[in-house]
């Protein structure tokens, strides 16, 4: 390109602003299909983060199911997930402010149809056949104890509640069969978390419509399940990984057939409820999606065959699959395309976008795209990540110099980086910025054995892997070793304190709501996790050696935190008792609060805000000149 501007990197102007970014926030989640109906959730910065249930219909003509203030939102696992059901044009929904289950049916009024209390509720289906919705129950009563967790029959008359199944620490994943006479599920058992182990039961019915005869299908602590599915012919069938890959498998006649086995994963780790990652064409065929080595394919699995057929290698991440009459719906995205509803016809394999999560893209030439990379690391191990060089055709860098580089350690840590376009980090890339998202040693999509090498090592190999790929690019001369960069959040916010706290190869860094305070966390988290950091860590006698807040006087480089004020999962003291010891010794840091943010932000300011003071931070950190139109940031010792 002629008339670039020759400047260094980290300085370019960007059209890709904070508030575009802020204003294209709109992840979408959850689709459902009701017959000709497409159902699904966008969760809207520009409502403070309200998830709003949309509709369209076969011609095309989109509405709002949900109308203000109703946010179609869960709290069970605080991570929620599973918040509504649609049948029939009816739509069941949790309500996030009262955590009430309200009915809307063909445009009425909202009605509650559970009382006011302290129990919450998710993954609901409809048993028709008894009037009443079968659903995850959390029940918060005795705030003096966990909370305890069941599977409920809610009854759409109004009766009383009657509990199913109890006894377990953990319910997900209730599953009807298609003649009503079965219900399937998934529970475990602390210290457990679904994707170390957990187990799915078998049962049927008596006259009065509780369970009876109920029956371990598979699972054990060492397997774990993943969403259990009766095909249309009333068979189950679910995704396991006792070979070591979640692959699928079925259940028929008391016997477990795998299907496909191969070195894939088909299932993912269970954060939320409601997630699906495959559905039934018909009795003979399933579409759906498995990731190898970060990458996401769809696919058709013959099942009397095993025979798996690529559908599209368009798509590189792909989140939700449903399958309807001749037809699927995914939410997928790729290197040039973000997350996005799509429509896919099954016997022409064309594809359409029904609803985009950022709606206005900037030009293809401001795009970097993710180069997928491996790189080694410690204990002879190779990690993975996706490497963004900066982009801007408006300019070019001065000759033989190298971009600054922020490394992001995504959160979980079970969990993995996306392939898919985000706006977040297009942001930092058309300024100048090289971008390294890694899946480091735990996250998923790389096997069993790849997620389990955390266990016990967590805030070290996590560490070790995301030094290794910041070293490995300043090798390839695609970063500059002394503008080495850190972020993360939440367990990734842990990953990257532990970095600047146990290494000295970055420069600064950017704690998102991130754990300090591993045994301030045991002590003070929700049930969900409230064993997590025990198999993470090996034990409780180490949280003193792996707390960075037990570290900070090893920290030196500037560290800017940013952290909800309502968050559950990460309480605030958590970056405020770090910020406040850098300050005490003089360390550059910024701190950074919201009132009304819990864990993770979703009130558009406030993500605008959050994208210019951490560029502003970094620019005066590294000398780079101050942005225009960016707010400053109150930096103490700087």
């Amino acid at each position: 390109m002629t008339n670039q501007t020759v400047a260094p990197f980290g300085t370019w102007t960007s059209p890709i602003s904070a508030a575009m970014v802020a204003a294209g926030a709109m992840p979408l989640s959850s689709p459902r299909i009701d017959g000709k109906d497409i159902y699904w959730v966008e969760s809207r910065a520009t409502e403070s983060g309200r998830q709003v249930i949309v509709k369209t219909d076969e011609l095309g003509g989109q509405s709002d199911v949900n109308p203000p203030p109703f946010n179609a939102r869960s709290r069970v696992h605080e991570y929620g997930g599973g918040s509504y059901l649609v049948h029939d044009g009816a739509t069941y929904f949790s309500n996030f402010s009262d955590n009430r289950i309200y009915q809307i049916h063909k445009g009425t009024a909202a009605l509650p149809i559970t009382p006011s209390g302290y129990s919450r509720y998710a993954d609901f289906i409809l048993d028709k056949t008894r009037n009443r919705l079968i659903s995850v129950s959390e029940d918060h009563t005795d705030q003096t104890r966990e909370p305890v967790n069941r599977l409920v029959a809610v009854f759409l008359n109004g009766s009383k509640e009657a509990v199913l199944a109890e006894g377990y620490d953990f319910y997900s994943s209730p599953r009807l069969s298609p003649d009503g006479t079965q219900l399937a599920w998934l529970c475990w058992k602390h210290p457990n978390m679904p994707w170390d182990g957990c187990e799915l039961w078998v049962a049927g019915f008596d006259a009065t419509g509780r369970l009876r005869d109920a029956k371990k299908v598979a699972g054990s602590d060492h397997e774990s399940i993943f969403q259990p599915e009766w095909s249309p012919d009333g068979k189950l069938y679910f995704i396991s990984d006792r070979t070591g890959w979640w692959n699928l498998y079925r259940s028929a006649d008391g016997k477990i057939t795998p299907l496909c086995q191969t070195e894939a994963d088909f299932g993912r780790a269970q954060w939320g409820f409601g997630m699906s990652a495959y559905g039934f064409a018909s009795a003979n065929e399933i579409v759906c999606t498995y990731v190898r080595q970060g990458i996401h394919t769809l696919a058709t699995l013959t099942i009397k065959t095993g025979t798996l057929i690529p559908i599209t290698g368009q798509y590189t991440d792909i989140q939700e699959v449903q399958v309807g009459n001749g037809f699927a719906i995914i939410i997928a995205g790729s290197a040039t395309r973000p997350m996005e509803l799509i429509k896919l016809n099954l016997s022409t394999a064309i594809a359409s976008t029904l609803a985009q999560s950022v709606p206005n893209l900037p030009s293809p030439d401001m795009l970097s795209a993710a180069e997928v990379i491996s790189f080694p690391t410690t204990n002879q191990q190779t990690a993975y990540g996706f490497y963004y060089p900066p982009a801007n055709p408006a300019f070019m860098p001065p000759p033989n110099s190298q971009p600054p580089l922020i490394v992001i350690s995504h959160g979980g840590p079970t969990a993995s980086a996306t392939t898919a376009l985000r706006m977040g980090i297009q942001y930092w890339t058309s300024r100048g910025f090289a971008v390294l998202d890694v899946n480091y040693r735990g996250s998923t999509g790389y096997g069993r054995a790849y997620r389990e090498a955390l266990n016990g090592q967590w805030g070290v190999v996590d560490v070790d892997d995301c030094e290794s790929g910041a070293k490995h690019l300043v090798a390839r001369g695609l970063a500059d070793p002394n503008k080495l960069i850190i972020r993360g959040g939440s367990a990734g916010g842990f990953t990257a304190l532990c970095a600047l706290a146990f290494r000295k190869t970055f420069k600064a860094g950017a704690s998102h709501y991130g754990v300090s305070d591993l045994a301030a966390l045991a002590a003070d988290t929700h049930k969900f996790e409230s064993r997590y950091e025990i198999r993470l860590v090996g034990s409780e006698d180490l949280y003193r050696q792996r707390s960075p807040i037990d570290h900070a006087d090893n920290i030196s480089c500037p560290v800017i935190f940013f952290q909800g004020l309502d968050d559950k999962v990460v309480p605030p003291e958590q970056s405020e008792r770090m910020a406040n010891a850098l300050k005490a010794r003089h360390v550059p840091v910024a701190y950074i609060a919201y009132e009304g943010e819990g864990h993770g932000f979703r009130k558009a300011e406030n993500i605008q805000r959050t994208f210019e003071a951490e560029l502003y931070f970094y620019s005066k950190v590294f000398g780079l000149g101050l942005p225009e139109g960016v707010a400053t940031v109150d930096i103490v010792g700087l």
